[in-house]
């Protein structure tokens, strides 16, 4: 009966542990300060929210900065523009122009006028601008001039025609 006794004892005392156990763990949410460990359901919950919310923050700011462009598409993608023979593309800070079909010249009222990334260097007022070369306008009033019955240009940013 002692023995008996004894084994009733060690059950009720692994039972009452394993509730307590299980009790306190419950208590603790995932993610919070009482439980400093990383838990894939931190991961999948909170953590996970909070990146996609600024993700959609800086989509939203983004999306502001290029709804503003007189012409052209978002900032991150080329547009084509048609130019006829003596028409203008004047384009914001940040432009960029691609040449692809026809001849242009840069139209700038000082120097540097536009910036050539293809190679590296600057083309000045009434410079021809290279086929398939990509220029960028880093200065406000910097533009392209048509000198070809068509010119198509590929261009990224906002940008005016006269």
């Amino acid at each position: 009966m002692k023995k008996n006794r004894w084994l009733l004892r060690a059950v009720v005392l692994v039972l009452l542990s394993g509730i307590l156990t299980t009790s306190v763990s419950l208590a603790a949410e995932a993610g919070s300060s009482d439980d400093p460990l990383v838990t894939l359901s931190y991961l999948n919950g909170t953590f996970l929210d909070s990146i996609l919310e600024r993700v959609d923050e800086k989509i939203a700011q983004r999306s502001g900065q290029s709804s503003g462009q007189t012409g052209g598409a978002a900032a991150d993608t080329f547009t084509v523009v048609t130019l006829s023979n003596g028409q203008t593309l004047t384009g914001s800070i940040g432009c960029e122009v691609m040449l692809r079909v026809g001849t242009a010249v840069c139209v700038s009222p000082s120097s540097p006028g536009l910036i050539d990334e293809s190679s590296a260097v600057t083309l000045n007022n009434s410079g021809a601008l290279a086929t398939n070369h990509l220029y960028m306008m880093t200065i406000e009033g910097r533009g392209v001039k048509a000198t070809a019955g068509t010119v198509k240009l590929l261009v990224r940013g906002g940008y005016t025609i006269a």
